[in-house]
């Protein structure tokens, strides 16, 4: 009985220990692979009901945080970092999604709005979205953290451009490379 009363009591204090290690682990897991990445690499901050997706090239973690939070700390890892910048999507979708059909999506657009302030986001539908990434994953890397946020159409999907080449450098050289 003394054993089992001691296991049970080592597990409580160490249970915190592990939460909090794990809820570390993903943004080592992107910080790790942050500067790996480059143009055409993807990074998905998922609601819980995304689908796993079988494409090779996307790689799938869980992290049992606050989505908005995940946001938040994956868009401040990408703009401090020089070799990359964000394009953002977002499900069109969002946008027609009622307070009456999924109570909290009304403070979730404005949280949302006021984290990526200053920044074009695009908005596509979320089958066209899904489709980008299968076809991106079967050449580039992808990784998706999936969330428990229980929200309709919420995911953020972050395409990482060059950060120190635009598309205007580009449309310039491929003009100059002209006959």
């Amino acid at each position: 009985m003394k054993f089992s009363r001691l296991l049970f009591l080592i597990s409580i204090l160490t249970f915190p220990c592990l939460v909090a290690k794990q809820a570390d682990d993903w943004k080592h897991v992107v910080k790790g692979q942050l500067p790996l990445m480059g143009h055409r690499n993807w990074i998905v901050v998922a609601d819980s009901a995304y689908p796993l997706q079988t494409t090779s090239g996307i790689e799938t973690i869980f992290v049992d945080e606050d989505q908005l939070q995940v946001v938040e700390t994956v868009m401040g890892l990408i703009k401090s970092s020089s070799h990359v910048q964000p394009t953002i999507y977002v499900d069109k979708e969002l946008e027609f999604v009622s307070e009456k059909l999924a109570p909290g999506v009304s403070d979730y657009r404005k949280n949302l709005s006021r984290l990526l302030a200053g920044t074009p986001i695009n908005r596509e539908l979320h089958e066209d979205i899904i489709r980008m990434l299968d076809v991106a994953g079967n050449t580039f890397r992808i990784l998706l953290i999936k969330t428990p946020l229980a929200v309709p159409y919420t995911s953020v999907f972050f395409r990482l451009e060059c950060g120190y080449w635009t598309a205007e450098s580009e449309s310039a050289l491929r003009e100059a490379m002209k006959p």
